[in-house]
């Protein structure tokens, strides 16, 4: 990694986000989304990743959080999801009325990124978080691998979950974190339970876990 790429990185609000009538406040984050798109996805980035080749020009739309939170007993600070507005009437058009004064439009996907954390979190933790929910963001691939694209052209994309424990492409780039790497050292023995399941703290997983 270059320094120079990471300390420049995007930082939540100066501002708090949060105020005494709301738990959460939520604020568009359009530097994240420039920052990710000059440093990650442009081939000429100093992180450049080409696992996300299918992602230069997705419509994602980032948001700052002003606090992370809990589920199921573990702190959430990312989330990625595709907007699907399942209501109708008044409730679709005042959901869309938000998201078009956040972005200008209704974006395709969305990432969250809890402001708290992000503040005080390491580089390699800022980054690793960034892509870890990129990851979640993946091509659609037709029944012999091959991945789709749409009659424009342009990639089909859809939510993904991990590979296992955590996406592998972030673990060969930021390492191992702990839990993958008691993973990893539990694997070494024989399983005293099969068929264990597994899920991750991010907010995305979580929710596919339900």
């Amino acid at each position: 990694m270059q320094g120079a790429a990471i300390n420049s990185r995007p930082s939540p609000p100066q501002t708090p986000l949060a105020d005494d009538l709301y738990d959460t406040i939520l604020a568009p984050a359009p530097d994240v989304a420039a920052w990710v798109q000059d440093t990650i996805l442009a081939d000429t980035g100093p992180l450049h990743n080409p696992d996300h080749a299918h992602l230069l020009d997705a419509d994602i739309g980032f948001l700052w959080a002003s606090s992370a939170f809990t589920k199921r007993g573990r702190t959430v600070v990312g989330q990625a999801e595709q907007v699907m507005i399942r209501a109708g009437g008044w409730q679709k058009a005042r959901q869309e009325q938000q998201l078009r004064e956040w972005f200008g439009h209704v974006p395709e996907f969305l990432i969250t990124l809890a402001a708290d954390y992000c503040a005080q979190c390491s580089d390699t933790e800022f980054c690793a978080l960034i892509e870890h929910e990129l990851y979640h963001i993946g091509q659609e691939q037709d029944e012999f691998g091959a991945p789709k694209f749409t009659k424009d052209g342009m990639p089909r994309l859809a939510m993904r979950g991990h590979d296992v424990e955590e996406f592998v492409g972030v673990v060969q780039r930021y390492g191992a974190s702990a839990q993958v790497a008691r993973m990893v050292e539990a694997a070494k023995h024989p399983p005293a339970v099969s068929g264990a399941s597994i899920a991750h703290a991010c907010g995305t997983c979580l929710r596919a876990a339900a």
